[in-house]
Order: structure tokens, then sequence, then C-alpha cells
């Protein structure tokens, strides 16, 4: 029997709409092929070791990562043709401002340099800066849709919000907050929470992953050095959790968080 292009687009709908009807009405979320819950592995400042570790780490698990660039550090443009390869092999790169300006007022932040302080930043230099990140990457990897880490989950500059500046340039922001999405049905695209984990052991990073099977959402890990660099996870925990997650592809849905966010607004029904 021939399938015509009205029926196709209207099975497209009616699944949408299910996701909507589901949302609205408490039902569990209801992830690719039957999974419980979706993992975003990602990873933060465009660091040497991600691209020695953890990137080859994911290829052997044939898992994707997200990679949200740092622009301006040296890594970026000394390996421009790793990252190339990264985006071409699946991988996503994301934008991470070009100097990573963070609120040198913070607790801890005594190393933000003055001209990167976010307190001193207005929000149309921090728009310039973060649009100009978009053109960068596009030149990079010759891709138009996007999505944001915001450096130290800070998103006050000179005291007010940006976020709302560039939020129509992404597909989701990211802010800090808990690795584990509460509810699918309220979550805002432009402020998801994630969790930088450090020191952290592969069975401790799998528990947290198995939380987000019990809620039936999603994780978000942002990594920053992986066997290396700064804010470190060990190579061994990290290969350890990446077994796993290859291990129970059934149960998690591991992609980009573009990806990801992507089938969640879809779902959603969002605008």
């Amino acid at each position: 029997m021939k399938i015509s292009t009205l029926q196709v687009l209207a099975a497209a709908w009616m699944s949408v709409l299910s996701g909507v009807v589901a949302a609205q009405n408490g039902l569990p979320f209801q992830w690719p092929h039957g999974a419980q819950a979706a993992v975003s592995l990602a990873y933060d400042d465009a660091l040497d070791s991600q691209l020695d570790i953890a990137i080859p780490a994911l290829d052997r698990a044939g898992l994707k990562g997200s990679f949200y660039l740092q622009l301006s550090n040296p890594a970026v443009d000394k390996r421009m043709a790793a990252w190339r390869a990264a985006a071409r092999n699946g991988h996503e790169l994301g934008n991470h401002s070009l100097f990573h300006q963070c609120s040198r007022r913070a607790p801890g932040h005594e190393w933000v340099q003055p001209q990167r302080d976010l307190d001193t930043t207005s929000v149309a230099q921090m728009q310039d800066q973060v649009m100009l990140g978009n053109t960068m990457l596009y030149a990079i990897d010759g891709k138009r849709e996007r999505t944001y880490t915001v450096p130290c989950g800070d998103t006050l500059a000179a005291g007010a919000d940006y976020l709302k500046a560039v939020a129509p340039a992404f597909v989701a922001i990211k802010v800090g907050g808990e690795a584990v999405t509460p509810s699918m049905a309220t979550l805002n695209p432009s402020a998801v929470g994630v969790y930088a984990p450090e020191g952290l052991s592969g069975q401790q990073l799998i528990a947290i992953v198995q939380q987000a099977a019990a809620k039936g959402t999603m994780v978000n890990f942002t990594f920053h050095g992986v066997g290396g660099d700064y804010l470190t996870t060990s190579a061994a925990a990290h290969e350890e959790l990446l077994q796993y997650l290859a291990a129970n592809r059934q149960r998690y849905w591991t992609d980009t968080f573009l990806n990801i966010m992507t089938y969640v607004k879809t779902q959603r029904g969002d605008h």
C-alpha cells in the first residue's frame, strides 16, 4: 500500500500531540525507543584532555558528546582540525562564549581576569560576543543550530540577566543547577540545570544516571578535564560511565544536548 505525504505528516503530528497530552496529564515523558531517560554528556572549555581522552573514549563506546568551546582557548586555534573532525563524527560543538566571562565577586572566583569580569560587562557586550561565538562555530563546523552553556552559571552582566538577550539564538541553554531534571513538563529550555562532577568514581556517576531513570527524565553532566587539566574526572571513572551507558542503550538514550533538546521541544509542542 502506498503511503501518502499527508499520511506521513498526520502520523508525525499525532506523535507530537500525544507527547503534549502526556505531559499535560502528568504521564511519563516518552523517550525514543522506549528509553527510561536521556543522558547528555557535555564537556566545557575546549580542553586538550577532551580531545586526547574523552573523544576517543566516546568514539570507542559509540556515544556522542557535546563540547562547549571557549573560543579564546588556544586549544581551539592550535587543534582546529581535531575539533572539526569531532563535529564531522557527530559530536556537538556548543557555544561557551568567547572569553568565559564570569562574576569576579562570586566566592572562589579570584581567578577571573578583570577584563573578563561579568560584573563589569554589559548585556549588550555579552550579546555581541555570544553571537560572534555562533559565527565562529559556524566557520568551524558549518552548522547553524546551536546550544549554549553559561560560563560558571553566572547570568548577570553588570547586574542584569543577559540570557534573555541571547536565548532566541539557541535551541536550549544550560545554567547551573542539579544533574537530574525534576520534570520534563516544567523544564525551561533556556535554563536547563547541569552538574559539573569532579573526582567522582564511575559508580557515583552511574548512580546519578540511575536517578534519572527512576524519574523518567534526563541527566546533564558537564565535565571539564578528563584524565587531566582541571576539575578533573579520572579517565577510568569516565570510561566506566561510558561502558555502562553503552551496555544499557535500551534504557538510556545518550545523545548530544542539541539532539535531546530538539526532541524534547518537539514532543512538548514548544514554539
